[in-house]
């Protein structure tokens, strides 16, 4: 069954310039997204479909010469917004050479139907192919499923445009004009219009995908530092903590202070203090387990959460990685902080507090806290650079024998 030609081309240029629309809006300020170069590529598509359909009423140039470079340009426009949603920097004079090539062909060949549609289709399908390929190379970097709709429209388009390529040359199959209807220009248009609709809110899922993960991010990570901030680390040890009660492990928790940690901004400033912090930070997380989470709780103090573990084997870790982050050195170069005449190594210490043991029904995480906390007062007053650690914690049952009694909740310490 045969459409009629110009309805369709009708359909794909409304189309267009009704998707081309939406995504410039969508993609205003968001030029990282490829949003914006994907609208033109649409704009593309209406204005080519366009001149096509004005066959026979404008020049050959136009309809003909123009209207074909054009279909070859949208591949261009949609191959260099996949780039920059990658962030890749399109390769211009290699994108640009398949606009060239129908250009020159369609001249040479402009009384010959057969043999452009032979050509352009072979071309445009190639670039589909090469698309499809950029889009599949990321693809395990890509959130979301809305890379899979962008593939379908684009593996379609590649597939219909190479049939038409190879049954170009024969007569039967395809019809002496542009505008001719067969069954052959139908599934081609139609392909066209699910590249518009399909491909098109594919790469819109693509970057809304990415900006939700993005926002997740943001809202889950200390920016700075890398690690989790307070917001996460109370929902996972809140997590944990369920968990522990439950399954009746151990849990302990270690709450990290950086000693002095105003002296160094005030002799370094503000910018070599931000460097000692993710040089902690990197001592921390090199020194636990994968399942172990650190986090920032809060200006220079941050927080270890780990599961299934005894107060034993988090003290002994406490320890070795008090040891750790004062062996270690904050390189910093003049322009960054440092005293003039070179670089300097800054050397920090941190006090910690730890509480670790089964849990009880009823337990929650910020008794976890308050206990990993006030073993930490007693680290830094202790003289810092040191390890205390709560022995249990002060539940509400508790609450006022432990007021009166304070060694009902002894301080360990080393």
């Amino acid at each position: 069954m045969a459409a009629d030609v110009p309805t369709m081309l009708a359909m794909i240029v409304v189309s267009s310039l009704m998707m081309a629309a939406s995504m410039a809006v969508v993609g205003r300020g968001r030029r990282s997204d490829g949003l914006a170069r994907w609208a033109v590529a649409l704009l593309l598509t209406a204005i080519g479909h366009t001149l096509i359909m004005l066959r026979g009423v404008v020049p050959d140039v136009l309809s003909v010469v123009l209207g074909n470079v054009l279909l070859s340009c949208v591949f261009v426009g949609l191959i260099a917004a996949i780039y920059q949603f990658q962030g890749r920097p399109a390769r211009w004079p290699l994108l640009l050479a398949p606009p060239a090539l129908v250009l020159g062909f369609v001249v040479a060949f402009i009384d010959n139907f057969a043999a452009r549609v032979s050509f352009v289709g072979l071309v445009v399908g190639l670039q589909a192919v090469w698309a499809l390929a950029t889009a599949l190379e990321s693809r395990h970097a890509t959130v979301g499923r809305g890379q899979w709709l962008l593939v379908a429209g684009l593996g379609l388009e590649a597939a219909v445009l190479g049939v038409r390529a190879l049954l170009a040359l024969s007569s039967t199959a395809v019809a002496s004009g542009i505008l001719q209807a067969s069954l052959l220009q139908t599934l081609t248009f139609l392909a066209t219009f699910a590249v518009v609709l399909i491909s098109t809110m594919g790469f819109v899922f693509m970057a809304r995908d990415r900006a939700d993960e993005n926002n997740r991010v943001m809202a889950a990570i200390d920016p700075l530092t890398g690690v989790a901030n307070r917001r996460s680390l109370i929902a996972a040890l809140d997590r944990d903590v369920s968990r522990a009660v439950r399954t009746r492990e151990p849990i302990a928790l270690m709450m990290v202070d950086i000693d002095h940690f105003k002296r160094v901004n005030d002799r370094y400033g503000h910018p070599a203090g931000d460097q000692v912090l993710c040089s902690v930070v990197n001592v921390l997380r090199g020194r636990v387990r994968a399942q172990d989470l650190v986090g920032r709780y809060g200006g220079e103090e941050f927080m270890v959460v780990l599961p299934d573990t005894s107060l034993l084997g988090a003290e002994q870790l406490a320890r070795a990685l008090c040891r750790s982050v004062a062996e270690s050195r904050c390189r910093l170069s003049a322009a960054e902080g440092a005293e003039p005449g070179g670089g300097a190594n800054i050397a920090v210490t941190v006090s910690i507090g730890v509480f670790g043991g089964r849990l009880e029904s009823g337990d929650s995480w910020d008794m976890l806290i308050a206990a990993a906390d006030r073993a930490l007062y007693e680290a830094k007053e202790n003289g810092r650079n040191r390890v205390e650690v709560a022995m249990a914690l002060r539940r509400p049952a508790a609450q006022h024998a432990a007021l009166d009694n304070p060694d009902t909740h002894p301080v360990s310490r080393y």
